[in-house]
């Protein structure tokens, strides 16, 4: 095992969203009790400009772009996450030593399918790691998630090696949940080792809220909730649309925009107008579609974990990140069926992370994991059959 040093890392994160890319700096140094200390440094976000975010999201449809197109894109985004880099680190005035960079995803399938004869599970992020270390001079760690699938997991959820890292606690419950495209959480019993740490996909959280509003009022997301206050939830629509079976299913469990993309959306929008919904309606619906999910999702899930046997029970910690933490519709929503729980909402800034900068912290965390040859990913999480040191290193 190399030994361990403080280093800063860049953790560099395009999420399910499409919407640009967060770069995160942080010192990580080891520490007496064996967990890394993680010190924030800085953060910046970039957004895609409007025909590469066209042109990301065209690639999830395999039907859609040519593989030399694919190949391109992937250079692109290498250049992308480099000059996001670069800007960061010059803001800030530091030089990271180690960039952990996730890239985008373009497919995700993380249960078997036949392909060929035999049972397949299989992963892609995009975005040429060879680029950034060319430009920046230093190395850096990408395709973090095959290591995981190769073990037999799930190769998601990953970020809660950096949710037991920083969050576990010896005297109360502490459940992480992420709005990203996607809504993940993780689930800390009080005192748990490693081992009784939970954590899956629920369903979708912004990613089917933005794409009907691109569709809708060609605008990239719902700005605080503001179009779904003035709406109203279809509940008809609701309740079929959580007899899904995906919802039922036992964690771990991960999806993406192959559960939850372009044809879900056209199916939603389709079945709103069915029911002669309006433009606003149909926004509502969606953002309590991402809410009920969550919440059956605790109910079922989670809370017999935490030990929680019926409402009333105190000292669990519920804290929020990723953009639909900003949703103020959808938050209230969650609010309103977490609260007679006796679960208390907190938000990740009042821990010392901005809102939308967790997922990149995670990603810094875990290249400083496979730099000092350690294990990054929670196999009670994902379902891996053993912990595995993720990512490839690109020295240059």
């Amino acid at each position: 095992m190399i030994k361990q040093k403080s280093m800063i890392v860049a953790g560099v994160m395009s999420g399910t969203s499409a919407d640009g890319v967060d770069v995160t700096l942080c010192r990580i140094s080891p520490a007496a009790s064996g967990s890394p200390h993680i010190q924030l440094i800085g953060t910046k976000a970039f957004q895609y400009p409007r025909a590469l975010r066209e042109t990301v999201l065209a690639s999830m449809d395999a039907k859609s772009m040519s593989v030399a197109d694919m190949s391109r894109l992937h250079w692109r985004l290498g250049e992308v996450y480099a000059d996001a880099v670069a800007v960061t680190a010059k803001q800030f005035k530091i030089k990271p030593a180690l960039v952990g960079c996730h890239g985008q995803t373009i497919y995700h399938q993380g249960t078997a399918t036949k392909y060929l004869g035999r049972p397949v599970r299989c992963t892609w992020q995009i975005g040429e790691a060879s680029i950034l270390t060319e430009r920046l001079g230093i190395p850096v760690v990408s395709d973090f998630r095959a290591a995981d699938l190769a073990a037999g997991g799930q190769g998601a959820p990953l970020v809660p090696i950096l949710d037991y890292t920083m969050f576990r606690s010896t005297k109360m419950n502490r459940v992480l949940q992420n709005l990203g495209g996607i809504a993940n959480m993780t689930a800390i019993p009080a005192g748990a080792s490693i081992n009784n740490v939970i954590a899956f996909d629920s369903g979708p959280a912004n990613v089917v809220i933005d794409s009907c509003m691109v569709k809708l009022f060609n605008r990239p997301f719902d700005r605080n909730g503001a179009i779904a206050k003035q709406g109203i939830v279809i509940h008809d629509i609701l309740h079929k649309l959580m007899q899904a079976k995906y919802f039922s299913t036992l964690p771990p469990k991960s999806c993406g925009r192959e559960e939850f993309g372009r044809g879900y959306v056209d199916q939603f929008i389709a079945l709103c107008r069915k029911h002669k919904a309006k433009d606003a309606d149909i926004i509502a619906t969606a953002t309590a579609l991402t809410a009920e999910t969550v919440l059956h999702a605790y109910r079922r899930f989670v809370a017999p974990h935490l030990g929680l046997k019926a409402p009333g029970v105190r000292h669990t910690e519920y804290i929020v990140a990723g953009g639909g933490a900003k949703n103020a519709a959808l938050m209230l929503m969650l609010q309103s069926g977490l609260e007679p729980l006796g679960v208390k909402i907190r938000m990740m800034d009042e821990f010392g992370i901005p809102t939308q900068a967790k997922e990149g912290v995670a990603f810094a965390l875990m290249a400083w994991l496979t730099w000092h040859g350690l294990p990054g990913n929670v196999p009670a999480a994902t379902g891996a059959s053993r912990p595995v040191i993720l990512g490839k290193v690109t020295h240059g």
